[in-house]
C-alpha cells in the first residue's frame, strides 16, 4: 500500500496526506543527501501531484522563515514522542519532521500561507486622500489620492496592478518572489527597495529612493534604476533614459506638500489639478514662465491666491468652478 493511501486509511485528507508526506521527505533531504534510489522515489513523489510539490515547497519557505533551532535541539524536542530509541538517522528524520510542523503550527502557517502567499485586495483613494497600507509580506504602501490598484500575490510573486494615480512602495525583501508593479505602460520589479510610480494617461513615471529596480517597457525597452535616478515610459511603451530625480521633491506628497523647483506653469497647473475637483487651466502665453515654491496640497487655493504675487500672471474663475492662470 502507498504512503499516501495509508494516510488516507487513516482519516486523512488529501491535503492533511500531502502534508505529512511532505514533512517526512523535507526532514530526509534535511538530514543526508538522498541516495539515487531514494531521489527517484522523491522526484516520483514530486510529480505524481502538484499538491505535493505546494506543501513541500511551502515548507521549505516557512523552514526558512522561522529560522529553526539547531539540531541538538531539535533532536531534545522529540525525546518524550519516544523516538530516542530509533536508529539515529530515522530519529534525526523524526525531530526535523515535528519541529517543522510544530512551529507550522505555532506560527498559524495554514492561516498564514493563505493570506501571505494567496492575497489579493483592491484599494482606492478619492480626492485628497492620502492612505497607508501595510501588505502581509511586510512591505509598506503610501497611496496618493485618486488612486486604483490591484494587490495580487501568489507563491511565485508579488504582483501590483497600478490602474491610475500614484503610490510609494517599500519593498520587503524577498528574492524568492518579485515584486512586480505593472503601469500599463509597462512594469517595474524589484525584490526589495523604495520607489515611487506614478500613472498618468499619457506615460508613467518611476522615481527610486533606496535600492533598485527594473524598468521595463515594450520589446527591448528597459532600463535599471538606482536610488536618486528616475525614467518614464510613455504611451507607447518606450522607456527614457534614466535622468537624476529629487525623490524628496517629488514625493512631498506624503507630507500633505506640493514642491515646485523652477517647473513651469504648465507643469504646475498639471500637478495642481490632480488635488482639485475641477482642472486648473493655463493660458499658452504664461504657460513657461517658472515657479519655485512650496504649497499644501490640501489647500492648493492659497496658490492661486499666491500666483499673482510671484509672477505677472492673474487667475480667472469660470462658471463650471474651474480656473485659469491668465497674463495680467
Amino acid at each position: 500500500m502507498s504512503q499516501a493511501n495509508v494516510f488516507m486509511n487513516q482519516g486523512h485528507s488529501p491535503q492533511e496526506a500531502a502534508r505529512e508526506q511532505a514533512a517526512e521527505w523535507f526532514a530526509r533531504v534535511q538530514d543526508a543527501p538522498l541516495s539515487s534510489e531514494q531521489q527517484a522515489c522523491f522526484d516520483a513523489w514530486l510529480a505524481q501531484d502538484p499538491l505535493h510539490r505546494d506543501e513541500y515547497d511551502q515548507l521549505g519557505q516557512l523552514w526558512q522563515a522561522a529560522d529553526l533551532l539547531p539540531r541538538a535541539r531539535l533532536e531534545a524536542l522529540c525525546v518524550e514522542d519516544r523516538v530516542s530509541t530509533l536508529p539515529r538517522r530515522r530519529f534525526v528524520q523524526q525531530a526535523l519532521a515535528a519541529s517543522v510542523l510544530a512551529t507550522a503550527v505555532g506560527l498559524g502557517w495554514f492561516g498564514w500561507q493563505q493570506h501571505n502567499l494567496n492575497y489579493h485586495e483592491h484599494l482606492q483613494t478619492g480626492l485628497g486622500e492620502r492612505r497607508q497600507v501595510e501588505l502581509p509580506d511586510g512591505s509598506h504602501l503610501e497611496i496618493n489620492g485618486r488612486t486604483r490598484l490591484d494587490v495580487r500575490f501568489s507563491a511565485g510573486q508579488r504582483d501590483i496592478r497600478l490602474e491610475q494615480g500614484e503610490v510609494m512602495f517599500s519593498v520587503a525583501h524577498d528574492s524568492s518572489r518579485p515584486f512586480v508593479v505593472d503601469a500599463g505602460h509597462g512594469t517595474v520589479t524589484v525584490t526589495g527597495t523604495r520607489f515611487d510610480v506614478r500613472r498618468d494617461p499619457g506615460q508613467t513615471r518611476v522615481a527610486v529612493e533606496q535600492g533598485s529596480v527594473r524598468v521595463q517597457g515594450q520589446g527591448e525597452s528597459k532600463a535599471l534604476l538606482s536610488a536618486g535616478l528616475g525614467a518614464h515610459i510613455d504611451a507607447s511603451g518606450a522607456v527614457a533614459a534614466p535622468y537624476k530625480v529629487d525623490a524628496a521633491a517629488l514625493t512631498a506628497w506624503r507630507s500633505g506638500k506640493l514642491v515646485f523647483t523652477d517647473a513651469s506653469l504648465a507643469q504646475v497647473a498639471e500637478e495642481v489639478s490632480r488635488y482639485r475637483e475641477q482642472p486648473l487651466k493655463v493660458a499658452p502665453k504664461v504657460a513657461a514662465l517658472r515657479l519655485s515654491s512650496t504649497f499644501r496640497i490640501d489647500d492648493t487655493d492659497a496658490l492661486l491666491r499666491a500666483l499673482p504675487s510671484i509672477l505677472p500672471v492673474t487667475v480667472v474663475a469660470h462658471a463650471d468652478g474651474s480656473h485659469e492662470i491668465i497674463s495680467k
